[in-house]
């Protein structure tokens, strides 16, 4: 009869090689820590949405509670930027500024209304601003409260785009397009209404972009 072997227990790691694997294992762990975020940034919110343009780092009060609204929630949008009035011939238009907002949102769209007695026909208070807005042309489009739009008083929104575009507002219902990296692009006079077809040749082609 065969003697049996005793089933020997593998043999520990010598203590400096043990050591060797503790920090090589740590090593590796560091490294794959520092470079989580950088492979992680482009997947967060505030990186997909990029740092805010200078055109949109302001803030106005909003016109229904006068609520500060930094500019920045808009960031990677199309926008487009008027100044409106409520007794004005051109007033009709905000039935298609909302016509053009609602086609165009879901896609990226945000239509930014400034009032403004400018041209001496925005004489009402706020609360009948947002009345004529919101009850009698039902406007669901972010709307803000009544500033200077032109001139040396102008607003810094409208100072800015004015210089960048090279037209300053002569009349209400003045537009502006600014892109998704908050560079204006283009600028349309009263007279060319929001669902003309060169402000939404203009609006599909920066949306697309």
């Amino acid at each position: 009869m065969k003697p049996s072997h005793p089933h020997h227990a593998a043999a520990a790691p010598h203590p400096l090689r043990r050591a060797a694997i503790v920090l090589a294992t740590a090593l590796l762990a560091a490294a794959a820590l520092a470079a989580m975020p950088r492979a992680a940034r482009a997947d967060t919110p505030a990186a997909a949405a990029g740092a805010c343009p200078a055109l949109l780092d302001v803030t106005f009060p909003r016109l229904q509670d006068e609520s500060p609204q930094n500019l920045c929630q808009y960031r990677g949008k199309v926008l487009l930027v008027v100044n409106t009035a409520s007794y004005c011939g051109y007033t009709y238009q905000y039935e298609g500024l909302e016509r053009v907002y609602a086609k165009y949102r879901d896609r990226g769209l945000v239509v930014l209304a400034f009032p403004s007695n400018d041209f001496a026909q925005e004489t009402g208070s706020k609360e009948q601003i947002a009345d004529l807005c919101f009850n009698t042309y039902g406007v669901k489009f972010p709307i803000f409260s009544k500033s200077v739009v032109s001139g040396k008083d102008a607003n810094p929104l409208f100072a800015t785009l004015a210089k960048a575009t090279g037209q300053q507002p002569k009349w209400n219902f003045h537009k502006y397009l600014v892109g998704r990296d908050g560079k204006p692009v283009a600028a349309f006079p009263s007279a060319v209404e929001p669902t003309d077809a060169r402000m939404t040749r203009e609006i599909e082609k920066l949306l697309a972009g």
